[in-house]
Parts: C-alpha cells; sequence; structure tokens
C-alpha cells in the first residue's frame, strides 16, 4: 500500500461511533480509486462494522491501538499516558511515512498536542493553526484560526496569513488569493495592538491583502482567508452555527404554524432544499491543522459518514497537493522578503 495517497483514519473517534467512519472510508474508497485509507483502532469492533461488506481489497488495512483518548481527557494525559490510542498510532502512521495524512474527530487540543509533539512544525512556524472552510455568498472563505492559540503575537498572525493563503492557493487554485484580518471596524485606527502591527506586517508583505475586514464581511466573498486568533475565531465560529440552528427553527417554526404557511412550506421545499444544501456544514466539515511536518486534519465530532467522508477527501487533496511542503518553502523561502 503507498503512502503517497494513504490517509489514516482515527476510527474510535466522533460521537456517532465507529460505524460511521467505516461507513465514510467505504464512500471515500468507492469514489476515490487512487486512495488508500488505514482505519486505526479495536480491530474487533473495526471488523464487525465492516461486517458482510469487505472494503476494496488491498486499499483498507486494519492497524490495531488499544486505548481511546476521550473528549474529558487532558492534553497530559492523551500526550503521555496514552501512546498506544488510535489517535496517537493514527498520528505516528505519518510520521513514519506509512501514510500522509491524519483524519480524527477526537479531542481537538489532544490532536493538536499529540500532532504538534510527533510530526513537529515546518522550519518558520512557531504555531500551528485550525482552518476551516466556510460558506460565502459566492463560494466559501477559509479562516484561520479557530481555536488552536488563543494568545497570537502579530507575528503569529502574519504566519497564519501566508499559510492560508498557500492553502487556498493549492485547494482553490487561486493566483493570489486575497487575506483579510479580522478587526473590529475598517479604519486603521480600530483594534488592539497585535491587530495593528500584523497589519503593517501585512502591508509590507507580498500577500495579497485587503485590510481589515469586519464580523459581518466574513461571508461576503470580501477576503478568501480571514485571519484572527484562535479566541475570536472560535468564537465567530460557533455564533454563526448558534445564528444557523436559531434561522432554521424559526423557518420550521413558522412554516407549521397554520394550514396556509404548511402549504406555503410544500410549494417552497425545492427552494429550502436547495438552500440547505447550498450551506450544509457537511459540505465544509474538516478543519487542517496548519504548519504541521504532515497533513492532519479534524473532523468535527458529530460527524455524519458523509461529514467524515469529506474530512478524509481534504485531506486527500492536501496530499495531492503537498501543503506542508508548500508551506515549507515559503518560509524557508520568502518570509525573511515578504515580512
Amino acid at each position: 500500500m503507498g503512502a503517497n495517497l494513504t490517509v489514516a483514519v482515527d476510527a474510535m473517534s466522533g460521537d456517532k461511533g465507529t460505524g460511521v467512519i467505516v461507513d465514510a472510508v467505504r464512500q471515500v474508497l468507492n469514489a476515490r480509486p487512487d486512495a488508500n485509507l488505514l482505519l486505526v483502532g479495536n480491530p474487533d469492533e473495526i471488523q464487525r462494522h465492516i461486517g458482510d461488506q469487505p472494503l476494496p481489497a488491498g486499499r483498507a488495512d486494519i492497524v490495531e491501538a488499544t486505548e481511546v483518548v476521550t473528549m474529558e481527557d487532558s492534553v497530559a494525559v492523551a500526550l503521555r499516558n496514552k501512546k498506544q490510542s488510535s489517535m496517537r498510532i493514527a498520528i505516528d502512521q505519518v510520521k513514519s511515512g506509512r501514510a500522509a495524512a491524519c483524519v480524527s474527530s477526537g479531542n481537538t487540543s489532544a490532536l493538536m498536542a499529540i500532532s504538534k509533539f510527533v510530526l513537529k512544525t515546518v522550519p518558520g512556524i512557531d504555531r500551528p493553526a485550525i482552518c476551516t472552510t466556510i460558506p460565502a455568498l459566492d463560494g466559501h472563505t477559509h479562516m484561520l484560526d479557530l481555536g488552536a492559540n488563543v494568545d497570537c503575537s502579530a507575528d503569529h498572525l502574519f504566519q497564519f496569513a501566508a499559510m492560508g493563503s498557500i492553502l487556498a492557493q493549492a485547494i482553490d487554485s487561486a493566483d493570489q488569493p486575497t487575506v483579510g484580518l479580522l478587526n473590529i471596524g475598517s479604519e486603521d485606527i480600530k483594534g488592539n495592538l497585535q491587530v495593528k502591527e500584523a497589519a503593517e506586517l501585512l502591508t509590507n508583505s507580498s500577500l495579497n491583502y485587503i485590510g481589515f475586514v469586519e464580523g459581518n464581511e466574513i461571508f461576503t466573498d470580501r477576503a478568501d482567508i480571514v485571519v484572527c486568533d484562535g479566541f475570536v475565531g472560535n468564537v465567530s465560529l460557533k455564533t454563526s452555527e448558534g445564528v444557523a440552528r436559531m434561522v432554521s427553527h424559526y423557518l420550521k417554526e413558522e412554516f407549521l404554524r397554520n394550514p396556509v404557511n404548511k402549504l406555503v412550506g410544500l410549494l417552497a421545499k425545492p427552494i429550502l432544499r436547495s438552500f440547505g444544501n447550498r450551506i450544509d456544514p457537511r459540505r465544509y466539515n474538516g478543519a487542517s491543522l496548519l504548519g504541521l511536518k504532515g497533513v492532519v486534519v479534524k473532523s468535527h465530532g458529530s460527524a455524519d459518514a458523509i461529514a467524515f467522508a469529506n474530512a478524509i477527501n481534504i485531506a486527500l487533496l492536501e496530499i495531492d497537493n503537498d501543503v506542508p511542503s508548500m508551506i515549507a518553502e515559503r518560509m524557508s523561502h520568502s518570509l525573511s522578503s515578504i515580512a
């Protein structure tokens, strides 16, 4: 089994169990005949969910792991006491070269800590960042950091911008993706010291920096990449998820209010279905841990098979475009000149 298009999957992570992950693996293998997957975890549990529908021969191996990192485990416990966990062994497959990427829907803090400890960061990157794709008016936007780094310096924000730009170039084939810095206003005098200093670094760089972006512009296609610290990014992302759930709740409530509304809802069903597909969070599941010497993708803990399959496909796309090497090359050859 070749390592160049091999993804190690933490098969014991996630809220919905191993069965969902096995279904996702089956979807990916059927759609990507060039891909190979390693299912890491309890062999008996994995095999039970594979059942009498075997996965494609020679393209899916089971790698045994005797422990599981839980959502309640601290970083210290996951890193020091669970070296035989499915998460750790999946990341070890990337380190050894057997796989080129790892996908897990487990404990985010543990995944980041173990990935950084095992794989290390590329030269020029102080801290890895979590980057995900979110829907926008005419496509999507890449946003980082989303929770890995609560306190960031201007240099860290600049590094996030450089990594996000490289990811957008690789995934979207964009020559000069636009970069915006999330702030509380568009004026130069707005923002804290870190944001102002980061803006100066970006202004004097070769990145396609367009200035400050306010929260209400994240979904407007103004910037291909929106950069912020992990505290702000995580709050922004969770807030948008909450607003989406609220809108969905109110729409259902109104369409069920009376017989006339029910009829209108029935007539509007095709439009609502199309709208739902465009903003379906499963299409955007899979956050990249950028800045590591290897591809690591974090799936949402509550992901179903479609969503988890999307996370695996993101990992394959990053392998296809060799994103870690692109980041390493940019940092080693260009960071001093663009700064």
